[in-house]
């Protein structure tokens, strides 16, 4: 895809488009000619810690002729937005294009690097000659410092998406001047530097648009095709170390939108991309095509493996909405359901009534009591299709919710059926609250593939095979993890030894299982040896089918290892292991991991398990 992107030149495209001129803004232009210092290495900035403790840090690096980057460095960022942890901090990533005529700052930074993002970016230019803010989207890691920039540039033109300026406009105090744009738009910053727009909707907010160079064909995408991974490594040359990271990132933020993934790779395909400068990470230069091509490899098999669709209606820039439709989102995808994301702020009637209509399945984020999202309900109650459709209502925790159980009413009014019970937030959202709206997502969407699932495996290998396969023995374990006050469990027992130095073995993990998610590459568990004789209580107590959200410890002894996951009193030996690597299998993950720590307990032998056949666990 990226060889693709690279081929095709995308000049003499712009007599077709609609250009808005930096000349229009005055006279000053030519004053901003050669405002940019010349940056001809990365550069660190001075270290800080912020709150005694967390590493904050910038670089400035070159990106192309009158291209800049700065980088932000959130070295021991642990937690992004609570739901999914970090291993190697992350980077917020602004850059300067410069033009003869004049310069845009494309994204800025987090709050919590306001004055060392201001020093760099003062050392840099004279802030008050930036012509144009451009906001890729308005999350506040991208756009915390939009307000301070405005105020060093009170002429700057904030230029963004319909959506990201009316997000602005609310979050500003005041009036500032903006320019919405559209797919194709250009700005000219002189001297045949010019800006286009392409608009990529759900990559991962509403209001993302991509911006590209057409001078040095850097296309700088934000959210998309970054990576959770501090490092001062400007590009990404070391691709095993970025690998695991770019894959987490993807699977988090971007499989629940793989349709508008592949959108964004169609509109892009003809654009002459040398660089990916994107808002998290590394930017993609040397590992381009590949990079790009498992974007869309990964986007693609998501829609074509989809058993069914689920619409997840959410209400943007409310309370903890969007935040925990992700959550709900990625669970679904672990169950090779394709996710259809819709912002209720923003979407057009019949577009819901279209995506409503496709679905399989609706999850409905309780909108507040008034305003646009709360009047699109009725067009969504009037599109459903009763007995044919299963809902799922869960709380947004956004202070004005609508009643959860008068939107219930409303569906079984209307004959449409509750997928699972109604999801409540009695308090602000923990990590044990991401894990049960994730894990709700994973069994509604078990619900509508479930038939579809046992009759693949069934059809997966041949009977004599499968008896053949399922002599192959292994022993039984239960993995166990925790994150904050996430906690999670599960029986195990496709566990090997891999290797002697570093001492390390391999566990297969189902890419449904609730547990997945705490055991990321970087990530740490507990694998608990159960023993030969005696292990049936706590085999059958770790099958049951444990609600979203349970505690699965409750009624088991057991105590914290050093990372706080639970090492069972009635096991025989227990080790304490780091995820090193991860293998896609399919239908799981091979998760090689070192172990760190561990002891016998008790005198006895593992439990062997013993199949008759191996479609099966």
């Amino acid at each position: 895809m990226a060889a693709a992107l690279a081929r095709c030149p995308a000049a003499g495209r712009a007599s077709s488009r609609r250009a808005v001129r930096a000349a229009a803004h005055g006279g000053a232009a030519k004053n901003r000619i050669g405002a940019l210092a010349a940056v001809d290495e990365p550069q660190l900035g001075e270290l800080t810690l912020e709150g005694g403790e967390r590493r904050l840090q910038t670089q400035v690096a070159p990106v192309a002729p009158g291209v800049t980057a700065i980088r932000s460095l959130d070295w021991d960022r642990s937690r992004f937005d609570i739901e999914f942890g970090l291993q190697e901090g992350t980077t917020y990533n602004s850059y300067i294009v410069e033009g003869t005529d004049g310069i845009a700052l494309v994204d800025c930074s987090h709050a919590k690097f306001h004055d060392l993002y201001l020093d760099a970016l003062k050392g840099l230019i004279d802030v008050s000659k930036i012509t144009y803010l451009v906001v890729s989207h308005t999350e506040p890691d991208h756009s915390g410092l939009v307000p301070a920039v405005l105020e060093l540039a009170p002429d700057a033109v904030v230029v963004g998406s319909k959506v990201s300026i009316s997000f602005l406009s609310e979050l500003m105090n005041k009036p500032f001047e903006s320019r919405a744009v559209k797919g194709g738009d250009v700005i000219d910053l002189g001297g045949g530097r010019e800006l286009e727009f392409v608009m990529a909707p759900n990559l991962h907010w509403p209001d993302s648009m991509f911006t590209y160079d057409r001078v040095s064909g850097v296309m700088f995408t934000c959210d998309a095709f970054g990576s959770h991974y501090c490092t001062e490594d400007v590009f990404d040359a070391e691709l095993p170390a970025l690998e695991p990271h770019f894959r987490f990132y993807y699977d988090c933020l971007m499989k629940p939108n793989a349709r508008s993934v592949l959108t964004a790779l169609r509109k892009t395909k003809d654009l002459n991309v040398t660089t990916i400068a994107n808002g998290h990470g590394p930017l993609l230069r040397y590992n381009l095509e590949e990079l790009v091509g498992k974007y869309a490899s990964w986007s693609d098999d998501a829609v074509k493996k989809a058993k069914a669709l689920v619409a997840v209606l959410y209400v943007s820039d409310y309370g903890f909405s969007d935040r925990l439709s992700q959550a709900i989102a990625r669970g679904l995808t672990k169950t090779d359901v394709e996710i259809e994301m819709v912002d209720l702020n923003f979407v057009g009637t019949q577009e819901l009534v279209e995506a409503v209509g496709r679905a399989a399945a609706v999850v409905l984020m309780t909108p507040p009591r008034s305003g646009p999202a709360a009047e699109r309900c009725s067009a969504l109650f009037a599109s459903l299709k009763p007995k044919k459709q299963k809902v799922l209502v869960a709380e947004s925790y956004g202070g004005d919710d609508e009643p959860v159980d008068a939107l219930m009413r409303q569906f079984v009014d209307i004959g449409v059926e509750a997928a699972t019970d109604p999801l409540r937030v009695r308090d602000t959202p923990t990590e044990g609250t991401y894990q049960t709206y994730e894990e709700t997502g994973t069994d509604v969407g078990q619900l509508l593939t479930q038939k579809d699932a046992i009759q693949k495996k069934k059809n997966a290998m041949a009977p004599e095979l499968a008896k053949a396969l399922g002599r192959v023995s292994g022993g039984l374990y239960v993995v166990t993890a925790a994150r904050g006050t996430a906690r999670s469990a599960m029986i195990a027992s496709w566990v090997a030894q891999a290797s002697f130095e570093p001492l390390g073995f391999t566990v297969s993990v189902a890419k449904d299982r609730a547990i997945e998610s705490l055991m990321q590459v970087g990530d740490t568990f507990v694998l608990n040896c159960l023993p030969e004789g005696g292990y049936a209580p706590l085999m059958k107590h770790f099958l049951k089918r444990f609600p979203p959200g349970a505690d699965r410890f409750e009624g088991v002894d057991w105590a914290p290892a050093t990372d706080g996951s639970p090492v069972l009193a009635d096991a025989v030996a227990h080790m304490e292991c780091r995820v090193v690597s991860r293998m896609d299998a399919e239908d799981h993950w091979v998760t090689y991991a070192e172990v760190t720590g561990g002891s016998v307990t008790r005198d006895g032998r593992t439990a062997a398990h013993h199949r008759k056949v191996a479609s099966y666990y």
